[in-house]
């Protein structure tokens, strides 16, 4: 395609209109540029290297394999970081508050550097969870020509004949305070968990989000399934870099791509890999930044239409790599497209519709592999991320319903303020079977930030627990997480809903047939227990955690931070 370079370049156009521009084009020339570079699209690449994390750490090879595809392109990348917070290793201390809030930063810094340096287009790196959304919803913001860059996901540790990954750790410990682990096999398994670099291994929230990235054609294909240590994560990041070159050119914008089909094309797939909780909250933030229309109850919709196809830890047999040798998600979009339950119609980032994407791939999976069904040989014949209402969660829940055998209880409430108490219970034994555990004030304006809770849902696993204990929150779970628990409780308790008021020995129903999280007392016992309540106050007063309190948003809305109109100002 013939191109006026200058017609693409907008960054270039504005410094190259005249010799008032001279000073801006002097501290390009420090940075060695040349007369002719400023024609060039100048690309930005959004960096989430660093050694925090195992996910983060192998990045910094793709964001080069990524800069050398831009300039072999005659483009000019400018590079800048985005941080991270590694969830797997803030869990269960005070730091998990910070992991949410990051998905703000992530994409504050994108927008940021992207519109304060007038970029043509931006290709954004990341690997742990918030780097996914985060750098989708920058992306979003600024609308510029973009594609994401997954950092690919880790290959799995192994201990007598067992593959292992993050989770195997948590639930270790559940097994090892139940009598059944020793501490020398413990250790063993904390050690060999996590061999290298890439993201959690399952179809966690990492994995999950860019698995629904690739889905929503703003990924390449194959590309969310790859191991990080592999040479073809390389390549593809070059190529990813090549492509989003002719994104620029063709001046296909990341708005053109994100509409409320190609968000059901991801929902879709998240549905039929059986993916994180942590996708219902992501999603709704990321069709906030795209102004798409898009509810909590859009996710129902969806999951009763999409079988589970992808037998994935944490509820299943396998990880992410597994998927990829099986075809990866352009098998799994291909039976789905087959079966009516993808827009074919969707543009990518490649400039082909998802149809044109999937036009090569088989109809059926391969023979001899259970990771990827058929749909007429499906897990479940709806999807596993079920929207709860009732009284205690007015505005909805999120529940994982896949890998239990009878996703229904009824049982006396255990009521904890804090994390750390609701996990020394269960490590003390105290926690029996028929519980529903409710950890409150957790939520984006209490925690705040929203902390995961996969330290007591995994010692609940490991306790031989998971089927006969509930757990209701309003906070979020792991993306690890799978057993009888319930999620993104709205109204929070810090806002005054309902799961504030709830007292030891309570009954309550969590009924994911009926869709439904009840409080069993009268209308009347509740409006009495509200009488004269206040919110604690709260735990931050300065810094990114008091602005996000203040500034968060219900988890039915995304918990976003920019929920405003017009009238607010």
């Amino acid at each position: 395609m013939a191109t006026n370079p200058l017609k693409i370049n907008r960054r270039s156009a504005n410094i190259t209109e005249g010799k008032s521009r001279a000073p801006n084009r002097s501290m390009y020339y420090a940075m060695g540029y040349t007369e002719g570079d400023f024609v060039k699209p100048m690309v930005g690449v959004a960096n989430g290297h660093s050694t925090i994390t195992p996910c983060n750490s192998g990045l910094q090879k793709l964001a080069d394999a990524a800069i050398a595809g831009i300039e072999e392109c005659g483009g000019k990348a400018q590079v800048f970081g985005t941080p991270t917070i590694s969830d797997g290793m803030a869990m269960g201390t005070e730091g998990m508050k910070y992991s949410l809030v990051s998905r703000e930063v992530i994409s504050d810094c994108i927008e940021t550097c992207v519109q304060g340096q007038w970029l043509d287009g931006v290709l954004v790196v990341g690997g742990c969870d918030k780097n996914m959304p985060g750098g989708m919803m920058g992306i979003l913001r600024a609308n510029v020509p973009a594609i994401y860059v997954y950092g690919g996901t880790i290959l799995p540790g192994r201990f007598k004949d067992k593959d292992l990954n993050i989770v195997s750790v948590f639930e270790a410990v559940g097994q090892n305070s139940a009598g059944n682990l020793s501490d020398a096999d413990l250790l063993e398994i904390e050690k060999r968990a996590i061999p290298g670099t890439g993201s959690c291994g399952g179809m966690y929230t990492a994995n999950t989000m860019s698995s629904a990235f690739e889905a929503l054609g703003m990924s390449l294909p194959y590309s969310s399934t790859m191991a990080n240590p592999h040479d073809e994560k390389q390549n593809s990041a070059k190529e990813s870099a090549k492509v989003l070159i002719e994104a620029i050119k063709r001046d296909i914008k990341p708005r053109d791509i994100v509409t409320r089909k190609s968000l059901e094309n991801a929902v879709a797939v998240i549905m039929a890999t059986g993916g994180s909780t942590n996708a219902v909250l992501h999603f709704l933030a990321i069709a906030h930044a795209a102004e798409v229309p898009w509810t909590i109850d859009d996710f129902e919709r969806v999951r009763r239409k999409i079988p589970v196809i992808c037998d994935l830890k944490p509820s299943g047999q396998y990880l992410a790599v597994d998927l990829h040798r099986a075809g990866g998600i352009p098998q799994v979009m291909k039976i789905l497209l087959d079966a009516g339950l993808l827009h074919g119609d969707c543009m990518t980032i490649t400039g082909k519709t998802i149809a044109e994407v999937l036009k090569n791939i088989p109809s059926s999976p391969p023979s001899g592999q259970t990771v990827i069904r058929s749909i007429d040989k499906a897990l479940y014949k709806e999807g596993h991320l079920a929207i709860l209402k009732g009284n205690l969660s007015p505005e909805g829940a999120v529940a994982k319903i896949t890998g239990l055998k009878n996703p229904v209880i009824t049982g006396p409430a255990r009521v904890f303020d804090d994390e750390q108490s609701a996990l020394k219970a269960i490590l003390d034994g105290k926690i029996v079977p028929g519980d529903v555990m409710v950890l409150r004030y957790l939520g984006p304006k209490g925690g705040p930030g929203m902390p995961e809770m996969l330290a007591p849902t995994g010692a609940l696993i490991g306790a031989g627990l998971g089927e006969s204990v509930g757990l209701i929150t309003d906070g979020r779970f792991s993306g690890g997480t799978w057993g009888m628990v319930v999620g993104h409780v709205a109204p929070e308790a810090q806002a005054g809903g309902n799961i504030a008021f709830v007292q030891e020995g309570d009954s309550i129903t969590i009924d994911a047939h009926k869709l439904l999280l009840e409080l069993n007392i009268s209308d009347a016992e509740l409006a009495k227990r509200k009488i004269g309540w206040t919110p604690p106050k709260p735990r931050y007063l300065r810094g990114v955690q008091a602005k996000f309190a203040f500034n968060a948003s219900s988890a039915s809305l995304g918990a976003v931070l920019d929920k405003y109109e017009a009238k607010d100002f």
